[in-house]
């Protein structure tokens, strides 16, 4: 499948039926599209089977509640419509992306507990997120904007709203020639990239940020568990900038990104070591198995 995303082959499941992928439309007074009352899951689906499916569905029922935006499915009907839009499409190795927002409805202000929440799942085939880069390391620049606290918005919902600045902070850095870019959170402290958690090597020992103000991915947890059954030191903490100096590793994590080893943050460089390559090989079997 290649091409425009609205103008492809297939089917895009919606409230509860598949229709023509170039059908799978929404009005312009859509709620979401004004005031970003929208949240999502990326998924993969590996060898037929998606990974990690239920913890996905799940978040995105949780998701919608921080939002006070109830999702009007269960989780075993969301895996079932997950199931059936693979089918339809004819894929068994696919990006999954469940997506549920505030439709059109009798508001059309800040307020809109009268709009209904619809949900959509589209399904297609893509590769390594970040291209080259998963073998080589990527090369990430340094966002100028900082992940909110969760004081500012509920930073456990996977939010629309909150990629905005990874929008942006995305297109500033593929300008520079990079292949993401890494935030600081409100405090200072070392983030995550735009759409993946990071991890860093120091003397055998792995440090990654405490999820208090990121989110706390499905693929960083699985990779923390995978970590400890090794018998690997996994430290969850609060990390400085100026640390960035003594890594000797660093690898991103996430759905898309999957685990990509990192070689540049800014002036900071890492080596695509030992633990980086066994971790990524790891993964790459576990999904597969």
């Amino acid at each position: 499948m290649a091409g425009a995303y609205d103008d492809r082959d297939g089917f895009i499941w919606m409230d509860g039926e598949l229709v023509p992928w170039r059908d799978a439309t929404v009005h312009i007074l859509t709620h979401a599209m004004h005031y970003a009352s929208s949240v999502f899951e990326g998924e993969r689906a590996y060898n037929g089977k998606i990974f990690k499916s239920r913890e996905h569905s799940e978040r995105l029922k949780n998701s919608g509640a921080l939002l006070d935006m109830p999702i009007p499915y269960s989780v075993d009907e969301i895996e079932a419509a997950k199931e059936e839009t693979l089918k339809a499409n004819n894929l068994t190795d696919a990006y999954v992306r469940a997506v549920a927002w505030r439709g059109a409805g009798e508001d059309m202000g800040v307020a809109s507990s009268r709009n209904p929440v619809r949900m959509a799942i589209a399904v297609w085939e893509w590769g390594a997120y970040y291209g080259d880069a998963k073998m080589q390391g990527a090369k990430l620049d340094i966002a100028k904007w900082k992940r909110p606290s969760p004081e500012t918005i509920p930073t456990a919902a996977k939010a629309a709203g909150l990629y905005m600045i990874c929008t942006m902070s995305k297109h500033q850095a593929e300008a520079k020639g990079c292949s993401d870019a890494l935030f600081m959170d409100y405090r200072g402290y070392v983030a995550e990239a735009t759409g993946a958690n990071v991890f860093f090597v120091k003397d055998g020992e792995v440090h990654t940020p405490i999820p208090d103000a990121i989110l706390n991915g499905i693929t960083r947890q699985t990779v923390i568990q995978m970590l400890k059954d090794k018998g690997l030191t996994v430290h969850e903490r609060h990390i400085l900038p100026d640390e960035l100096a003594g890594f000797e590793q660093c690898w991103l994590t996430g759905t898309a990104a999957e685990v990509t080893p990192v070689g540049q943050i800014g002036e900071y460089t890492f080596e695509v070591g030992d633990i980086t390559r066994d971790v990524a090989q790891s993964y790459e079997e576990l999904v597969r198995a």
